[in-house]
């Protein structure tokens, strides 16, 4: 009987300890499908953040890293830079790589470090309970902000995808979704892309994923799907923000 489906010989067959409907599980699918297509298993080394994707190095069947909160960016620089023949990648939440990660992120970048980061961004502060993020949206409701984020006290949210994409270093940058079947096809997309580009030596890759925290945003896992599509996507626009080989042309 002929497989039409399986689990990629880079994700691990273990249980998972995410929430019911969380996304991070489809993300990591997709990365190991593309690094399985890219026949790079052997020299790909992932980079795990803190944050609910922690135990990262738990799922994936490559050569993992832990890094201290936020510093995946300069942990993956050391590695690439010791070993520029593998392929690295980070794995960061909003948390992680936009609040105390801001600096290794934004430098990395600016330097076009051969690195590609997974950027998921859910809104939220998911594995501590629940905070306001850099990311989350005005007028959301979290833990500390109760009555919805006030721009004028607390900011406004951080499109990270179009900060990082005015800087000369990164090579590709994209932000998909996987809040359905035609999302999760083009998230796949952009995923290889971003590896690719990595293995020809163009720069710094980062590919924004749009995913959803049920259980912190108080929604089953339909409903937080609907509110992804309706709040976050026209917010945080989906699309390419930088690509060389486009500008090039």
């Amino acid at each position: 009987m002929a497989v039409i489906f399986d689990r990629p010989k880079a994700l691990l067959d273990v249980p998972t300890h995410y929430c019911p409907g969380c996304t991070h599980g489809i993300i990591h699918r997709l990365i190991a499908e593309v690094i399985d297509e890219l026949g790079i298993l052997d020299r790909t080394i992932g980079v795990a953040p803190v944050g609910c994707s922690v135990l990262a190095y738990n799922y994936f069947a490559c050569d993992m890293q832990e890094a201290a909160h936020g510093r995946a960016p300069a942990v993956a620089t050391g590695i690439k830079r010791a070993i520029p023949e593998s392929i690295v990648f980070t794995y960061q939440g909003d948390g992680d790589l936009a609040a105390i990660g801001t600096a290794e992120m934004v430098h990395a970048a600016t330097r076009g470090e051969r690195i590609t980061t997974i950027f998921v961004n859910n809104c939220i502060y998911g594995m501590t309970g629940g905070q306001m993020a850099p990311t989350t949206l005005p007028g959301q409701v979290t833990e500390t902000s109760p009555y919805g984020r006030d721009v004028l006290t607390q900011g406004y949210p951080i499109r990270v995808s179009e900060m990082l994409s005015t800087l000369d270093g990164p090579a590709y940058i994209e932000r998909v979704a996987v809040s359905s079947v035609p999302n999760i096809i083009k998230a796949k997309k952009a995923i290889k892309k971003a590896f690719i580009y990595q293995m020809e030596g163009r720069g710094y890759t980062l590919i924004e994923v749009l995913s959803t925290c049920p259980t912190n945003w108080g929604l089953s896992p339909d409903e937080a799907m609907t509110w992804l599509e309706k709040n976050m996507i026209p917010y945080y626009s989906l699309g390419v923000k930088k690509d060389i080989a486009l500008e090039v042309k």
